[in-house]
């Protein structure tokens, strides 16, 4: 059955497809918090959602990579539940793994990981009470295939499918719905169209909004993305590593050479 949301809390909301989940979501009437760690930028978005579509915008400046950041959002999720949570806010750190600060790496997977199941935990217990209610998590295509050259952050994002997908199948016959969202490339803004590879941050959005109200555990975005699924389940692992390396390696070599 699909579902209406009332009211929504959307994490990484001050940019990109934080920001376009926000104004969908008013655009639909639904009463939307705003969290993300520049306040500044989301008082200035609370206005003009607010003054667009007469709903109502709550602010909450909050790093979620920071234990006290992270519990203010969890407390604000149990005392007043919302009808939706996207858990949109996300951090990737790119090159080889070994070469890199450890401490960006335990960045990504507080963001990535740990504050995704500790807010799903959070909104859930009301959900399963009232029998409705939705979870959007975004992953990333780098969460269904070999992902060199972003070894944790294609980890992490893994983790958010597999999450995803399994409190799925948990609550969905009590009514709720979590949909885990994999978008390919996307443009952070607005200043170009779609293209064979590059999706615009609105349609992600509405895709995966579409995807949760509906119920659905796996959202994939864009057609071009779409028609890699099949050949990422059935080409052998090693074929999809050794490709994805030579990627990474050559992309590596431009980068350096520029």
């Amino acid at each position: 059955m699909r579902q209406e949301f009332r009211t929504a809390l959307v994490t990484g909301a001050s940019s990109g497809i934080g920001e376009a989940f926000a104004g969908l979501l008013a655009a639909r009437g639904t009463d939307v918090v705003l969290v993300a760690r520049r306040g500044d930028l989301l008082d200035d978005l609370a206005r003009r959602l607010s003054a667009r579509h007469g709903v109502a915008v709550e602010v909450v400046a909050a790093d979620l990579t920071d234990p006290e950041g992270l519990g203010r959002v969890e407390e604000r999720l149990r005392e007043r539940p919302v009808d939706l949570l996207v858990n949109n806010a996300g951090y990737g750190a790119f090159g080889a793994f070994g070469e890199s600060p450890l401490e960006e790496q335990l960045r990504q997977i507080d963001l990535n990981v740990v504050a995704v199941v500790r807010l799903t935990h959070a909104v859930l217990s009301d959900m399963l009470r009232r029998g409705r209610g939705g979870v959007l998590n975004v992953a990333s295509m780098s969460g269904l295939a070999p992902s060199p050259g972003a070894a944790t952050y294609g980890a992490t994002k893994a983790y958010v499918v597999a999450f995803s997908d399994n409190v799925h199948a948990e609550v969905r016959p009590r009514g709720v719905h979590v949909t885990a969202l994999c978008p390919g490339f996307t443009r952070t803004d607005e200043s170009a169209g779609p293209d064979l590879v590059w999706l615009r941050r609105a349609d992600v959005a509405r895709a995966g909004l579409d995807a949760v109200a509906a119920g659905r555990a796996l959202c994939v975005p864009g057609a071009q993305y779409k028609a890699m699924i099949p050949a990422l389940r059935l080409a052998p692992r090693a074929l999809l590593r050794s490709a994805a390396n030579r990627a990474w390696q050559q992309a590596a070599v431009t980068k350096n050479d520029g």
